[in-house]
């Protein structure tokens, strides 16, 4: 039988090699390169905002652990141990010993009194003067960012030079305070040396330098109470008094409680302005330890009698305060947000 020729299929065009299939000609290489580099920074982008924040945040935590975590821990079970200052390294277990030792210490309840006392005699008048003065800057005046710029000023001025111009003001003989005492008819008040006017004198120079930070917290939470209720109470009748009773102050029970708290943590932990404040620059609060405080009694016993295994028990006492202080704010908000 003879074969039909003009039936075979045609020769493949450029010889006998089989042809690129559709869509994987040369001129789509620079597509798929594009397409991977794309895919290749699509990648690159999502590791970087997966992993950049832990790398900008990383400094923080790598000096907490360098200066707060590990100094916490060391002091910790430095505690437990007798160890002197003058060698570090030498440790002997003592338990709770160096815990134990505190309770039947008389200068360390002498100075948690001192403690609470100075922290009362500053955090109230501290307080009620800064509700005072965050509620007439409340209000339009003239210059009032000059005012509130300069409600700042003490907190920026460094411990060292508040004390010196305290210690100066509050001198028995040349002082300030005692030539207007003199000048009223009031005998001159050793203000170094008996225990309440020096508990006073340091506690004035708390009350200066934080009385203008707390002012302007109060100041903040006041600029964020809507006026409506400003309004509603003055069309109900009340005056600026009742207004701040019964609209500022219900508004003002969180920032309250944050300042307080804040104060009182800051209280426990005075040291600069007892230290500076004695007459003979040390770290027993006076010849009679009329105002050593909690922290200047730490300061004594690591730095001065160079016993760092009681001082790092202290440490950790004022550590436990703290905490019950903070439990406490912590009710404390709790009932206050069910209440609200």
């Amino acid at each position: 039988m003879a074969t039909r020729h003009h039936t075979a299929a045609p020769p493949v065009k450029g010889g006998a090699a089989p042809g690129r299939p559709p869509g994987s000609s040369g001129s789509s290489d620079p597509e798929t390169k594009e397409q991977r580099r794309r895919a290749k920074l699509s990648r690159r982008w999502q590791r970087d905002m997966r992993w950049s924040p832990y790398a900008f945040v990383s400094p923080f935590f790598l000096l907490f652990l360098a200066f707060g975590l590990f100094p916490l821990l060391y002091t910790g079970w430095a505690s437990l141990h007798q160890v002197e200052l003058t060698a570090p390294t030498d440790m002997s277990w003592v338990g709770l010993r160096n815990y134990t030792r505190i309770f039947d210490d008389e200068f360390f309840w002498n100075a948690a009194r001192n403690t609470l006392t100075i922290g009362v005699i500053s955090t109230v008048p501290q307080l009620l003067m800064a509700m005072g003065i965050a509620h007439i800057l409340n209000y339009k005046l003239r210059a009032s960012t000059f005012y509130r710029v300069a409600m700042l000023a003490p907190y920026a001025t460094s411990i060292a030079a508040a004390a010196l111009v305290f210690v100066l003001l509050f001198g028995r003989d040349y002082g300030m305070i005692n030539w207007a005492l003199d000048f009223v008819g009031i005998d001159p008040i050793d203000w170094q040396g008996e225990k309440w006017p020096s508990q006073f004198a340091v506690s004035s120079i708390i009350i200066w330098r934080w009385t203008g930070y707390n002012a302007l917290i109060y100041l903040a939470a006041m600029q964020a109470i809507p006026q409506d209720l400003y309004e509603s109470a003055a069309l109900d009748g009340a005056n600026r008094w009742q207004q701040f009773i019964h609209v500022t102050l219900p508004s003002l029970r969180p920032t309250i409680l944050f300042t307080v708290v804040v104060s009182t943590i800051g209280a426990s932990q005075v040291f600069g302005e007892p230290l500076l404040f004695d007459a003979n620059k040390g770290a027993s609060g006076g010849a009679e330890h009329q105002f050593q405080t909690l922290g200047l009694y730490l300061y004594e016993q690591g730095w001065v009698n160079q016993h760092l295994g009681r001082a790092s028990a202290i440490a950790w006492t004022m550590f436990a305060i703290l905490i019950v202080i903070g439990l406490i704010n912590h009710v404390i908000s709790r009932r206050l947000r069910a209440s609200s």
